[in-house]
């Protein structure tokens, strides 16, 4: 990270297009990483608290795509787009994530996996092409809210999978 003159650190070039997110998580990261890499495990907890989500592709390496459908409490039905940009196992993974191949308003995020003792630190962070479009996403559509859920309802399926393994 870049410093400013007093030591003080030097805002990211992006930060007013960001949404950053991170959670520990009591799970070993090749856990949790491997929850984000097998469509058996995202099916399980994938979007914020009452959403469900269906598959219709998934291809998980660098440049595949997976194409499902986030289906809100409310019915609504939310058709969703991503793409694999780097796979690095079990530290880092970066993905395009849009409505659709091509949407002009995709936006990329990059999430990555660190060991905090025997848990795992998980932080995603997102950028948005424009300014506007974060606020958007904060403001209309509870991006912050809604990943925090996201990252507990990963957090609740991972750490149920240690729990009955412990038991097994």
């Amino acid at each position: 990270m870049s410093k400013t003159g007093r030591g003080v650190p030097a805002q990211s070039a992006t930060a007013d297009r960001e949404i950053v997110i991170s959670r520990v998580i009591d799970a070993p990261r090749d856990l949790v990483f491997e929850a984000f890499t097998g469509v058996r495990h995202l099916s399980r907890w994938w979007g914020p608290e009452g959403f469900t989500t269906t598959t219709h592709s998934f291809e998980f390496r660098v440049g595949g795509e997976w194409d499902f459908v986030m289906h809100g409490p409310d019915g609504t039905d939310y058709t969703e787009w991503i793409t694999w940009t780097e796979i690095a196992p079990p530290e880092r993974i970066a993905m395009l994530h849009g409505e659709f191949r091509g949407d002009p308003n995709a936006f990329g995020s990059v999430l990555t996996f660190e060991p905090d003792g025997a848990a795992t630190r998980i932080e995603m962070r997102t950028v948005f092409p424009t300014k506007e479009l974060r606020d958007e996403a904060a403001e209309k559509h509870h991006a912050i809210e809604g990943g925090q859920q996201t990252l507990s309802k990963l957090a609740a399926y991972v750490t149920e999978i240690v729990r009955k393994g412990a038991e097994g």
